[in-house]
């Protein structure tokens, strides 16, 4: 399973012995069920393998599980990958989003919340966005997610089917497949490698720590609304350069401006990256949830937690190039 959801999945399992936990997973390339290892033999746990996107099965899931609350989380998520395999990615997201969402709809379950992200609103250097902003996606993979809010809201607008959207910021800590920055500069460094950065590395990224994200989906959780949207942001913003000098001045105890450049390698750019993505979170902190964990602290854990876990993926060599290895993932069938 991919890291946020996981962390998601093993905290309800954990905090709520009266409810059955089902996880449902396709098991694609970035998920480990090493990172559900802890809970994977508790009574209120269930582990169905299954893909959103075959509409026979979900309907069959609905039908046999009494299903009170849905957290969809399963998307394809890596923003390169999304320029080469666009299709790949509007089918799992959009239409995968559509068969959830629909079958939900059909069990009258009570909640649906659909887990989106900041992307959605594209870049700003100056403006910060709050729920109302205009949605204005500059890669394929914001566009899918973006197209599958509308899916989602339609059900709320036309049934009142109570829906909810949340829009995070970045996610890092333990768990997470290390095609993503943090995880990946942190592997290269353990493996002695230099940290790959696109283009001029000063686009800038907030950043939020996995148990903060998940004191937020259980916040929408208990106190969300239906047909809200809600931000999960947080002020923490870095460049990536500057992120990849303060995991160098980390792992090589280093401060000299000449050594972290030798430990930092510039590859082109990816044909979008927008600058910034700055968010309002104000709805989230009404509803008394703020983030907690100090970036210090919580990259720290993230360290030390890559260089036992790296291998938790079989595939994870491949996930440290600059640009996605395309063979790994095999070639789509869309009915």
């Amino acid at each position: 399973m991919r890291g946020g959801a996981s962390h998601v999945v093993v905290s309800l399992v954990e905090n709520y012995p009266n409810y059955l936990i089902i996880n449902l997973d396709k098991l694609d390339y970035c998920a480990s069920l090493k990172n559900l290892e802890t809970i994977s033999e508790k009574q209120n746990y269930k582990f169905i393998q299954g893909d959103i996107c075959e509409p026979h099965f979900i309907k069959l899931l609905f039908e046999t599980e009494k299903i009170d609350i849905v957290l969809h989380f399963a998307a394809q998520t890596h923003v390169d990958l999304s320029f080469w395999r666009t299709l790949e990615f509007t089918y799992v997201n959009v239409y995968g989003t559509h068969v959830l969402v629909t079958a939900a709809y059909e069990a009258s379950v009570e909640k649906f919340i659909y887990v989106s992200t900041d992307e959605v609103y594209g870049g700003s250097l100056d403006e910060e966005f709050d729920e109302a902003s205009p949605k204005r996606p500059t890669n394929p993979y914001a566009s899918s997610k973006a197209a599958a809010e509308c899916f989602v809201q339609s059900y709320w607008e036309r049934y009142q089917f109570p829906v909810v959207i949340t829009r995070s910021s970045n996610v890092y800590g333990p768990h997470q497949y290390p095609e993503k920055v943090i995880p990946k500069f942190i592997s290269l460094l353990h493996q002695n490698r230099k940290c790959c950065i696109h283009g001029s590395g000063l686009q800038r990224r907030n950043f939020l720590y996995a148990t903060d994200v998940v004191e937020a989906f259980l916040t929408v959780l208990k106190k969300g609304k239906p047909g809200e949207i809600y931000n999960i942001g947080t002020n923490f913003e870095m460049s990536i350069v500057q992120l990849a000098k303060e995991l160098i001045h980390l792992m090589k105890k280093t401060t000299s401006e000449s050594e972290m450049e030798h430990w930092v390698d510039y590859v082109k750019d990816r044909p979008t990256n927008d600058l910034r993505y700055p968010m309002n979170s104000e709805k989230m902190h009404n509803l008394g949830w703020r983030p907690k964990v100090p970036w210090k602290e919580g990259i720290k854990k993230t360290i030390e937690w890559y260089r036992d876990n790296f291998h938790n993926w079989k595939n994870a060599e491949k996930a440290l190039e600059p640009f996605p290895v395309t063979e790994l993932f095999a070639q789509l069938d869309v009915p």
